[in-house]
């Protein structure tokens, strides 16, 4: 059995996107077609930058989805391989969530865009610049991680965000509590604490303006049941019922990216491969959650041309 995967923020970079684009029309016309959604020249600021510009959220999020989907179309149409006949199921890590619905066919890709946009729109604008902060704790477990944020909050928002492996947990909230976690760190077990490099405190109660504004954004979307089953980050389970989507993507802004129950649950359900579209994020944390399980990341024409013969 296979998943197909898909990354979340941080893994873009100027020039993404650029050699899939010479080397293939259907990344072309995905570009093209995020572009025309958005009315911007996303695919520009994508390849030539500046770079401060694309790591704001409301780029950031459309442009990784719209790689991604890129890369996967080019498998598909170029390779000659069906979703539907090659993955038992999707995932995505928090925005990737929605490029695995779009992949699906539960959402269509002028739609995610725009999704994308106004998702990041509405979660910088949740907390003004500079209350909010994240951090990685490495080294930290799920539950030492969550000792440390505890300890650390004092009366502040301080929470687990992202349990992305067995040696790797984000927390977010106010930036005075992460600031303590990070001193808390290594006296309290984990190796250290580092300050990501993000504009707002994701996937926290902090967020809660911004479910809100998805909430009605979501209102309005057509979402259609996903051609396999996609796992939702804040259940760690399938889902494929458009209304249960719709809900879990709410809930998603403000709760916590469950990855590493998620890949154990997919390993459970007799999952073997996972293959990740468009970054080598996800790839590395799928083998320090589930050793056993294969797992490959497809960027170039090169990884499309290889999985294809493969498969």
């Amino acid at each position: 059995m296979r998943a197909f995967i898909f990354p979340g923020q941080g893994s873009q970079a100027v020039g993404m996107g650029k050699a899939l684009s010479e080397a293939s029309p259907v990344a072309r016309a995905v570009f093209q077609e995020v572009d025309e959604a958005l009315g911007q020249h996303l695919f520009r600021l994508m390849t030539e930058g500046p770079e401060d510009q694309l790591l704001l959220t409301e780029n950031a999020q459309p442009a990784i989805m719209a790689n991604a989907i890129a890369t996967l179309r080019v498998l598909e149409q170029e390779g000659g391989i069906r979703l539907a006949d090659k993955a038992d199921y999707v995932a995505g890590h928090s925005l990737g969530e929605y490029t695995a619905l779009c992949a699906a066919g539960a959402i269509d890709l002028a739609t995610t865009a725009k999704l994308l946009k106004h998702r990041g729109q509405a979660m910088q604008a949740a907390v003004p610049v500079g209350e909010g902060a994240m951090a990685a704790l490495l080294g930290a477990d799920l539950v030492k991680a969550q000792a440390i944020a505890d300890a650390a909050a004092e009366g502040e928002v301080c929470t687990v965000a992202n349990d992305n492996d067995p040696s790797q947990v984000v927390i977010s909230g106010h930036r005075g509590a992460i600031e303590r976690a990070i001193a808390l760190a290594k006296e309290m077990g984990a190796k250290r604490g580092i300050l990501l490099p993000v504009s707002a405190p994701f996937h926290c109660p902090l967020m809660q303006p911004a479910a809100d504004a998805m909430e009605q954004a979501l209102a309005d979307a057509r979402i259609a049941a996903p051609l396999v089953p996609v796992f939702a980050n804040v259940t760690a389970a399938s889902v494929s019922d458009p209304d249960t989507i719709r809900r879990l993507l709410v809930e998603q802004v403000t709760g916590m990216v469950r990855w590493r129950e998620s890949v154990l649950a997919m390993t459970t359900a007799g999952v073997e491969r996972h293959v990740e579209f468009g970054g080598k994020v996800l790839a590395p944390m799928v083998k320090r959650i589930a050793p056993d399980v294969e797992a490959i990341s497809l960027i170039s024409m090169d990884d499309i041309e290889g999985l294809a013969r493969m498969l």
